[in-house]
């Protein structure tokens, strides 16, 4: 994984711990795809999914890897 890639893997973890508090998971997972929507660059965003489809997710929390399956159009 590259440098860059563990950089967005470990705040997209940070991201997940402060949505995974919520006590509705639904909202929690659309709440992690808006808040990557809104302050990524699509780059950003784009390299994350593309990690996620390689299978990529041993390093990413899970709610994370449900929300960017879940809201996929939303980040692309």
């Amino acid at each position: 994984m590259s440098m860059d890639l563990a950089n967005l893997v470990r705040m997209a973890n940070r991201i997940g711990d402060f949505f995974e508090a919520m006590p509705d998971a639904d909202e929690a997972r659309a709440g992690i795809a808006q808040h990557l929507q809104r302050f990524w660059e699509p780059r950003m965003r784009r390299e994350l999914v593309a990690h996620v489809d390689a299978g990529g997710q041993t390093e990413l929390k899970p709610i994370v890897i449900e929300a960017i399956r879940k809201h996929r159009e939303q980040l692309a």
